[in-house]
């Protein structure tokens, strides 16, 4: 009996102590998207939270602007890059808001140089900052026809990769 309530406490400071920081992170997510949707600053990166090695994660977010298509359906685009972990691991995605900053869904980005550097003139660019990657390709993603399914990106002349839409439908 002694034993169960030793680990039922230790559980309970587990608890305490573990969850609220994943939680917050996952609740305050959504709001810090908003912030900066509601900002609409195009270009500047805003960072929420702290990673550190002894713990914390870190929100980057860019506002990248908007892209429309031919039928007048607006999207927002933003880079986020989550940082977490003992050894600073990170996850990218381009996120996808509508006009009215809901969200619609992402592209998971393999890397942060993976990540679309602006829009110009309605289009999407992806600058190659891979060192593996030639410089000079420039992969140009245009959303005129609707939000792409897949879009991809070009390394080289010989390799790229795909980003895939994963919507909240």
């Amino acid at each position: 009996m002694r034993k169960r309530k030793i680990l039922i406490k230790i559980f309970f400071i587990l608890m305490t102590l573990g969850i609220p920081q994943f939680g917050n992170s996952q609740i305050n997510d959504e709001n810090i998207r908003l912030k900066v949707l509601h900002k609409n600053v195009v270009g500047k990166e805003f960072v929420f939270g702290k990673w550190s090695e002894k713990g914390g994660t870190e929100t980057s977010l860019t506002y990248l602007g908007i892209l429309k298509t031919n039928k007048g359906r607006t999207y927002k685009i933003m880079n986020y890059i989550w940082t977490w972990g003992m050894s600073y691991r990170s996850t990218s995605r381009i996120l996808v808001f509508n006009d009215k900053n809901q969200y619609l869904g992402n592209y998971y980005a393999p890397t942060e140089s993976s990540l679309p550097k602006k829009i110009k003139d309605g289009i999407l660019i992806f600058a190659n900052k891979d060192h593996k990657c030639d410089k000079k390709i420039i992969s140009k993603i245009s959303f005129k026809n609707g939000l792409p399914k897949e879009i991809y990106v070009a390394c080289n002349n010989t390799y790229g990769y795909n980003l895939v839409f994963d919507g909240t439908n």
